[in-house]
């Protein structure tokens, strides 16, 4: 897989920025089939930084109903990445 597959978008929320802003924590919607040594290299390739650590939360399918209509929300994967002290990702900060 790409570095462009792996990592999706930003999550940017006001927990995640909290984590930014408090312990140098990125929070990153992945593929749900990239594990946490895809995601650290993916990272480190797109946004030259050094990557301590992944977590990687995954969400089961929930059941969602508008009117008559039933279905369910997609299955997702988050990645939560540490970064060094002197790095930074500048998406995050604007």
């Amino acid at each position: 897989m790409l570095s462009s597959e792996i990592i999706k978008r930003p999550i940017i929320t006001e927990k995640s920025m909290q984590l930014v802003e408090e312990q140098n924590k990125y929070t990153f919607s992945v593929d749900k089939r990239a594990n946490k040594i895809q995601v650290k290299k993916a990272v480190e390739e797109l946004f030259e930084v050094t990557v301590l650590k992944v977590n990687i939360l995954n969400t089961k399918r929930k059941k969602k109903r508008v009117g008559q209509y039933e279905g369910f929300k997609s299955e997702t994967a988050k990645a939560i990445v540490t970064l060094a002290a002197d790095n930074k990702i500048e998406i995050f900060s604007s």
